[in-house]
């Protein structure tokens, strides 16, 4: 049987919106619903999704036989100018932190009073070596993905997402400034001061690139506002499936090539800037083209689909989960979310329960028992990604490391990194246009799951292809297994032996981290898209602490372990991953679907 278009809300984003231009509070359910069925049509219209007077398909038309191919719709323009803030961040933030681990390791070149090398040299200015180096790389990490979790909070419940956004740019600004400071000459060549500068500025751009990192993304997947499966005709007359989720895939997609030209300009630019010039104007120039960030949102603020914050629902999704978990608590978190009662948490039992008595804390309804539940398996299956970042984060240091004990011709050993960036540009559009459309056609559901799976074993070969490399440089070099050494002659081994790694990496990034914010966007309740959003970052904060208890490893002779280890503990927790989640790979349709009207309880009160 067909539905029509008028049993299904618009989406939340739009009502959200609307309710903030007149000023009302949502009362209850039913009000909430009217306002819903009135911007239906708009929402469809806006969005092409009208031609058909059946729009959402039978159940025949997506399982049969004779099923429907399902399509992605068109990516609206607000998305876009969301990401070329994204792209102006990125560049500023990559731009930084690609010279981070010279600007730590290496002392200044003799003579140099700006950190600048030169055509034969290595640019440095602090001089603490390699260990100092990663760890203080590692702690900058744990930093920008802790902080997303206030950002969120403020986001969520006080400021909305674009407020959050804008406040943060500010004091990612005054970071920047900072950073440039101690650069700069007369401060560079006092290593102390200059440390106290950059680790000060650290921390102040750590907030602000925190406080934007958890609402950016929610925000650029929301100005696409259809959320139901819908039928289209095509101009050629086939009949397709409009399908949210591949819409919503592509904008991450996007989103992410966004990310990855600005980190390949910013990195590429400043790595040059820092070894010809020095790390004031690598500093200097990431600073000015963060600039834009404030321009674009400016620009834009009367185009995006904006959320304002609803109150704290951290409390609300907190009783859900004690009530949901009485009498099931256990240190096997799998056993405990497999065996919890939801429906003992839904207000008509609560109040049952409490012989009709409404609890103070009650401001919930059953839509959102079944978003906190939806919600909960995905935060099951960020715990995997602390372990796949372990691979990922080998980029911002070791590998940087490793490039400077090989032959580089005059290139930057800190610009062969961007080859991960380049190598993402390259693939993203491939996988959109030809890879993924193929294994469609082809009937395979190449879903978000298992995507994650196999960025967790391509993340695992690229940190074999690092340990067999490092290998052949202890074997080379005049100073075996301390090929770091500072008196140390690079190895005969071109440094363009590396693209292995960067290659792996780059595609595992386009499985695993692409769909981890696609998939955390798509569980997250409407409510808490941000808080959830900083939970799959803080997933990056947590490997970075893990990565801390492995920095013995990250310096020689113990370099080849480094790798293997982060091979092995990603290529393991791969298949752990799979066989934990491959049952709820086919109830994906079915919880894409949660929260978006389908409502048994029409008289049950809302806040």
């Amino acid at each position: 049987m067909s539905h029509t278009v008028d049993e299904y809300p618009a989406p939340a984003a739009m009502v959200e919106v609307e309710l903030e231009k007149k000023q009302q509070p949502i009362i209850n359910y039913v009000e909430e619903k009217k306002l819903y069925a009135s911007l239906q049509e708009e929402a469809y219209e806006e969005n092409g999704v009208t031609d058909n007077p059946d729009l959402v398909p039978t159940d025949a038309e997506l399982r049969g036989p004779n099923k429907l191919r399902r399509v992605s719709d068109n990516i609206p323009w607000a998305a876009f100018l969301i990401a070329i803030v994204e792209l102006a961040e990125r560049f500023s933030f990559y731009g930084t932190t690609a010279v981070f681990q010279n600007f730590i390791q290496r002392p200044l070149p003799p003579g140099s009073r700006t950190g600048a090398g030169g055509a034969n040299g290595v640019s440095g200015a602090l001089g603490l070596g390699t260990q100092a180096a990663t760890g203080i790389s590692q702690f900058n990490q744990f930093w920008i993905y802790l902080i997303p979790l206030f950002g969120a909070y403020v986001a969520d419940t006080k400021l909305g997402r674009f407020k959050t956004i804008c406040w943060a740019v500010l004091v990612a600004l005054i970071g920047h400034i900072i950073m440039i400071i101690s650069s700069i000459p007369t401060v560079i060549i006092h290593p102390n001061q200059a440390l106290g500068c950059f680790i000060i500025a650290l921390i102040i751009m750590g907030v602000g690139t925190g406080g934007f990192k958890a609402n950016i993304s929610p925000l650029v997947a929301e100005q696409y506002k259809v959320e139901h499966l819908a039928i289209r005709n095509l101009p050629s007359g086939e009949r397709v499936i409009i399908d949210p989720a591949q819409t919503n895939a592509r904008i991450y997609l996007y989103f992410y090539l966004m990310i990855n030209i600005g980190a390949l300009v910013g990195q590429i630019g400043m790595t040059y800037s820092e070894k010809y010039v020095g790390f004031w104007l690598a500093y200097s120039l990431p600073t000015v083209m963060f600039l834009l960030c404030p321009i674009v949102l400016w620009f834009g603020k009367d185009r995006y689909v904006t959320s304002p914050p609803k109150g704290s629902v951290v409390a609300d999704a907190m009783h859900v989960i004690r009530i949901a978990a009485k009498g099931h608590w256990s240190l096997n978190f799998r056993k405990m979310a497999r065996t919890m009662e939801w429906d003992k948490a839904r207000p008509s039992n609560v109040l049952a329960a409490s012989n009709g008595e409404k609890p103070a804390w009650l401001v919930y309804d059953d839509q959102f028992v079944d978003e906190v539940q939806r919600a909960l398996k995905a935060c099951q299956v960020f715990l995997f990604y602390p372990l796949y970042w372990l691979s990922y984060n080998q980029l911002n240091n070791n590998l940087t490391s490793q490039a400077a004990t090989m032959t580089t011709n005059g290139v930057p050993n800190d610009v062969i990194n961007n080859l991960d960036p380049l190598f993402l540009i390259i693939g993203i559009p491939i996988c959109d246009y030809l890879i993924y459309p193929a294994l469609r056609r082809a009937g395979i559901n190449f879903s978000p799951l298992k995507r994650i799976f196999a960025g967790f074993l391509t993340a695992a070969l690229a940190m074999v292809w690092a340990a067999v490399i490092q290998l052949y440089i202890y074997r080379d070099s005049e100073c075996g297994k301390y090929a770091n050494g500072p008196k140390c002659a690079p190895v005969s081994l071109n440094v363009w032996v590396q693209s292995g790694s960067y290659i792996l990496i780059a595609l595992s990034e386009i499985f695993a981290s692409v769909s981890g914010l696609e998939f955390a966007f798509m569980m997250a309740p409407k409510r808490m898209r941000s808080m959830i959003m900083a939970l799959f970052l803080f997933m990056s904060a947590l490997s970075s602490a893990i990565g801390e208890a492995f920095n013995p490893l990250a310096a020689d002779p113990l370099l080849v372990w480094n790798y293997a280890s982060a091979a092995i503990i990603s290529g393991v927790a791969g298949f752990a991953f799979w066989w934990c989640f491959k049952g709820l790979d086919s109830q994906q349709d079915e919880m894409n679907e949660v929260g978006k009207g389908h409502r048994v309880d029409d008289d049950v009160p809302t806040h």
